[in-house]
């Protein structure tokens, strides 16, 4: 697995989900002007629009770092403003000094998984 997959989840605050669409919106237009190794980074919210979704993936852990230093601030405004409870799962190999910094940043260390078989390779064992 060369690249690294990145779910993240939170709520959104009572009335104020038109806040995290343009936070959302904030975020998606830092990330297409700014990031160089983002791959994918889509915001998705539930039906009853009380939890949303971001799925990322970028090429590798500097692209994942560029990132979040790219969207620090609007990151900032979403969950000071709109949404709480942040979770972050992270597909793929990443350093404890990056798991680190994202727990001294948001308060909680993301879950990490390994890769370990897929269609296209099989993991070094």
């Amino acid at each position: 697995m060369s690249f690294l997959e990145v779910i993240a989840h939170a709520k959104v605050r009572p009335g104020q989900l038109e806040g995290v669409k343009a936070q959302a919106a904030e975020i998606v237009r830092l990330t297409r002007e700014q990031d160089t190794r983002t791959i994918r980074c889509d915001w998705f919210i539930s039906e009853d629009g009380t939890d949303c979704e971001v799925h990322e993936m970028f090429s590798d852990e500097q692209g994942l770092m560029e990132h979040q230093m790219h969207i620090m601030e609007a990151r900032m405004v979403l969950f000071r403003d709109y949404a709480y409870d942040h979770r972050s799962t992270i597909y793929g190999e990443v350093s404890q000094d990056f798991i680190n910094l994202v727990k001294a940043r948001m308060g909680v260390a993301p879950t990490t998984f390994s890769f370990v078989q897929g269609l296209e390779r099989s993991a070094t064992v």
